[in-house]
């Protein structure tokens, strides 16, 4: 008995954040929704937004990659930031992706979307060019400079070619408005080395490592797979902060099946997200080229492992 109590005290010091966490615990990296000829659907942004709130999430990242920030334009991404602002009210955070290659575009589409009412900025690390690690600082201290909202990291060398090296995350989590990362290094000791060393709120970005990232001390996730099942994911948390660590790892695992097939099947999650959303009469549309539209066979599949997670 005195045993557990010492590791129950001990985990709960660990794993807690001075404050609650800066954008809320279960974040929907939103896609953008398009009209079938292709241009923005600020209904369906309305829509989607309020539903994914209704249903679980305290926090929207839009125009991400998801968003398909690639190819939506400046003016597109501010509108869409208004709309969703309007549509969510105070219920949620509304976290604007404002990353690009180019620092000096990255800054002024920080002051869009500060204007536009943003929360707070997505900034991931700059892609293709590979900048060495005090040019990725000072991208980031640049940005953060700039605007007066807070922002999170987004680490995701698999995309973007340069991860951010956990001694570089130490020192920017220095800086008074960078407060969070969007986690998907894939590199679960580099992440405990910051946790522990640092205030920033990690978010898992990965959706097979939302349980086990929160329970080393992460602030929660910005889910891709949320924007079909956000009720399902957040109830990880839920059963988690909960105490009933089994149901919690038992609704992780049951996640596995329509996380591989959104994620980890060969197309990207933008795709599948847009595939089973419009196969569930969401709003969704199609998406921007060099994207295409995911196959019969694919919405198939993932219309199967989205009945089997929500059967009960």
């Amino acid at each position: 008995m005195t045993t557990t109590t010492t590791v129950t005290t001990t985990t709960t010091t660990t794993t807690s954040h001075p404050g609650p966490p800066p954008f809320g615990r279960a974040l929907c990296a939103m896609i953008t929704p398009f009209t079938e000829e292709g241009a923005l659907d600020i209904d369906g942004a309305q829509l989607l937004a309020d539903r994914l709130v209704s249903e679980g999430c305290d926090g929207l990242v839009l125009s991400g990659t998801t968003g398909e920030s690639p190819t939506t334009t400046d003016a597109e991404k501010s509108a869409l930031v208004r709309a969703v602002r309007e549509a969510v009210g105070g219920r949620a955070s509304v976290v604007a992706g404002v990353g690009t290659a180019d620092t000096r575009h990255t800054v002024e589409l920080a002051l869009e979307a500060e204007k536009a009412g943003a929360d707070g900025l997505l900034v991931v690390t700059p892609y293709y060019s590979r900048p060495p690690q005090e040019a990725v600082e000072a991208h980031f201290l640049e940005v953060a400079d700039a605007s007066g909202l807070p922002i999170a990291l987004y680490d995701i060398p698999g995309r973007t070619g340069t991860g951010i090296e956990p001694d570089t995350m130490i020192r920017l989590a220095e800086h008074p408005r960078i407060v969070a990362v969007k986690d998907c290094s894939y590199d679960f000791l580099g992440t405990q080395k910051v946790l522990n060393r640092t205030d920033l709120a990690y978010y898992a970005g990965c959706d097979e490592h939302i349980l086990a990232l929160y329970a080393v001390g992460a602030a929660g996730y910005v889910s891709t797979v949320a924007n079909v099942v956000p009720a399902q994911l957040r109830a990880i948390l839920d059963a988690f902060e909960a105490g009933d660590t089994p149901v919690s790892a038992r609704l992780q695992q049951r996640a596995t099946p329509l996380i591989e097939l959104m994620m980890s099947a060969g197309l990207p999650g933008t795709v599948t997200a847009k595939g089973l959303l419009a196969e569930l009469g969401l709003p969704a549309g199609p998406v921007r080229a060099p994207l295409r539209a995911a196959g019969r066979e694919a919405v198939d599949g993932l219309r199967a492992a989205y009945e089997e997670f929500t059967a009960g």
